[in-house]
């Protein structure tokens, strides 16, 4: 069950139930921020005192033009549609969170501030989302070192008890989420496309059953695979761990890069960069730019993986958490 002001979140920011060829469309993360303050300095306060409320009402109360309000009343005017979309997909198993739940991740709010996804889809055990852990990237065409690696990082995350966070697609993701898995541990995907499909996996059902796993999205569980969409998740990855291995970098393109870069220069977390002989230079890029080398072979056993990251890395320095904006 949603609350009322998560109801808001989904009706105003998702597309859930929007078809495919209308000219409505849900708000921005900036549209919904700028929303937000505005319902937090008027008589509304929470998101939840905007339902039943006609455009006209909202136009005075938010300080809104025509079209602003006729907007938000047409997307609050969803909610019969929206509900049975949630309840056909709560059927297969996906659930919602939006900013106003208290089980929100916490590291989105304190990392990501206000560019945190206002809404996400998960199947699995939510519980993972934030949990010690190591995220493990790169892309999906390996050397045998990368594929010893990314094996290696999700074995040893799966033996210590450590979550293993990845992007779910080919290669590295799969490759170290399967063997964080097969060792009892924990996973959790978080997805550019399609959760709907992911969650249809043979492999992945039995541990969302057990609770080990849970793959997670902030576009809507049907939505189809764009560049930018991979690009815009490459954020969520690293924000929800401890720290991050970089298995392998293009240089100065693709996804793996691009995030690497920005978490790098956001200082959200220590980035090791796995370094070898015959490491692409993307790897050797990053380590120029303040990626920490992580060697090839390991040269501790998978049990002193976390207490030799640890050691290794200069840890950012805390971030307060700001006041939920919802």
């Amino acid at each position: 069950m949603l609350s009322p002001d998560s109801q808001v979140l989904v009706l105003l920011c998702s597309r859930v139930a929007l078809a495919g060829d209308t000219d409505l469309t849900p708000l921005t993360l900036r549209e919904w921020n700028a929303l937000a303050r505005k319902i937090q300095e008027s008589k509304y306060s929470r998101p939840e005192g905007l339902l039943g409320q006609t455009a006209g009402d909202l136009k005075t109360q938010l300080e809104l033009t025509d079209e602003e309000a006729g907007r938000l009343s047409r997307l609050l005017g969803r909610a019969e549609e929206v509900a049975e979309e949630l309840r056909r997909v709560g059927a297969l198993g996906i659930q919602v969170l939006t900013r106003a739940d208290a089980e929100y991740p916490q590291r989105y709010r304190q990392r990501l501030k206000d560019a945190a996804p206002t809404v996400l889809f998960y199947a699995g055990e939510p519980a993972l989302l934030g949990q010690p852990g190591i995220a493990v990237v790169g892309s999906r065409h390996l050397d045998s070192a990368g594929q010893e690696c990314a094996t290696f990082v999700g074995n040893a995350c799966g033996l210590s008890g450590l979550v293993l966070y990845s992007g779910g697609a080919k290669g590295v993701d799969t490759l170290s989420m399967h063997a964080a898995l097969e060792a009892r541990g924990t996973a959790v995907a978080i997805l550019a496309d399609n959760l709907q499909k992911a969650i249809r996996n043979n492999e992945i059902q039995a541990p969302i059953k057990r609770g080990d796993a849970c793959l997670v999205t902030s576009y809507s569980p049907e939505a189809g695979f764009s560049v930018g969409a991979a690009m815009g998740r490459n954020r969520l990855i690293y924000c929800l761990a401890d720290y991050a291995i970089v298995v392998a970098s293009d240089y100065e393109k693709g996804g793996t890069w691009a995030g690497a870069t920005e978490a790098l220069k956001a200082s959200w977390l220590p980035v090791f960069v796995l370094d070898h002989s015959a490491m692409p230079e993307g790897n050797r890029q990053l380590l120029q730019k303040g990626g920490v080398a992580f060697p090839h072979p390991f040269p501790e056993h998978y049990s002193k993986l976390a207490s030799w990251l640890q050691e290794n890395s200069v840890q950012p320095k805390p971030k307060a958490i700001q006041p939920t904006l919802f």
